[in-house]
């Protein structure tokens, strides 16, 4: 019998719209653990959380099974719960606008910016779009439906409701989203397009880029050439496959990388908060039947891709005014 997992204690505040941290305590058949305290300096020995779990214990701030607030000394039990809000470094704030594109009372879609993640990961917590939203439109319970790189601007889905959350995921599990994106590189007039890229992508968890390796395909996109610019080209790039850096690395594949890439084909790893040259790739199409409420939508976002027309400012970087707050 598939075991409940509780929700988070209503005494558990909020931090900016993030969820806590929900932690299900091991066994511990040879008692190694006489308290709560011992286990989790245990198992965060070594790292910087062991201090900041410490804080957390003392500062009352990790709660158990209805909102208990949970001591240090208190007795070790295997197969409990407990949750808490991690101590987060302050963060970078990212000054461009998340535009909402459509809300009803199930779906919300947004235009995103460059340099924003959709979702928190890794050092991205509260200077994320699903942070932003979840505070500043009062939805708490939105999940996201899909991801888009913290680097690539354009469409992202999200879930208004729990319930529909499912059926929206489904969509993109069962490619059943069409899915357009626009990115600008240097034009080959040697090469033929369109044309349909399929390969097989690995991604290594902890290594950054993503490669392409020998065996069967499982990515495939269809790259056609839009416009030419002298040396600069506009492609227009459809996916049928969701892999990590799909398109990135399928452009880079053929002599191609796009404009701005930091990855491909060369790690450069430039500063967070260096907002040069934004990498020229945008989620310009989502299209696909409601699941929830039947209608058709087709999406398109607003925003450009600098270098296309402002090859000086996009090197140059933005002198951003526009508020961070989310906004038609």
């Amino acid at each position: 019998m598939r075991r409940r997992i509780p929700a988070p204690p209503s005494p558990l505040p909020q931090m900016a719209g993030i969820d806590p941290v929900r932690l299900r305590l091991p066994p511990d058949p040879d008692g190694a653990w006489p308290d709560l305290g011992s286990y989790l300096a245990a198992r965060y020995a070594g790292t910087r959380g062991a201090q900041s779990m410490a804080r957390l214990l003392a500062a009352g701030r990790v709660l158990g099974p209805g909102g208990r607030v949970l001591a240090a000394r208190d007795p070790y039990e295997p197969g409990a719960y407990l949750w808490f809000h991690r101590d987060m470094d302050p963060e970078p704030r990212v000054p461009f606008a998340v535009h909402v594109i459509h809300r009803d009372a199930h779906l919300l879609v947004v235009d995103k910016p460059h340099f924003l993640a959709t979702t928190p990961r890794g050092s991205h917590i509260t200077e994320t779009a699903l942070a932003r939203l979840r505070e500043e439109l009062d939805l708490p319970d939105l999940s996201p439906a899909h991801r888009l790189d913290r680097l690539t601007a354009g469409l992202v889905m999200f879930s208004v409701r729990p319930e529909d959350r499912g059926a929206y995921q489904l969509l993109f599990q069962r490619r059943e989203v069409h899915k357009e994106y626009e990115a600008l590189a240097r034009h080959d007039p040697a090469q033929a397009f369109p044309r349909t890229v399929r390969s097989r992508i690995e991604k290594v968890r902890g290594v950054i880029a993503a490669t392409e390796v020998p065996g069967p395909p499982n990515a495939e996109s269809l790259i056609e050439l839009a416009d030419v610019r002298g040396p600069l080209a506009r492609y227009r790039l459809t996916p049928h496959t969701g892999r990590t850096h799909q398109l990135r690395v399928h452009m880079n594949g053929l002599g191609l990388p796009i404009l701005g890439d930091p990855v491909y084909p060369q790690v450069t790893d430039p500063a967070p908060d260096d907002y040069r040259r934004p990498l020229q790739l945008l989620a310009r199409v989502l299209a696909f039947t409601d699941p929830v409420t039947g209608a058709a939508h087709r999406f398109e976002s607003s925003r450009t891709l600098q270098a296309w027309h402002d090859r000086p400012g996009w090197e140059a970087g933005p002198t951003p005014q526009t508020p961070h707050r989310c906004g038609p």
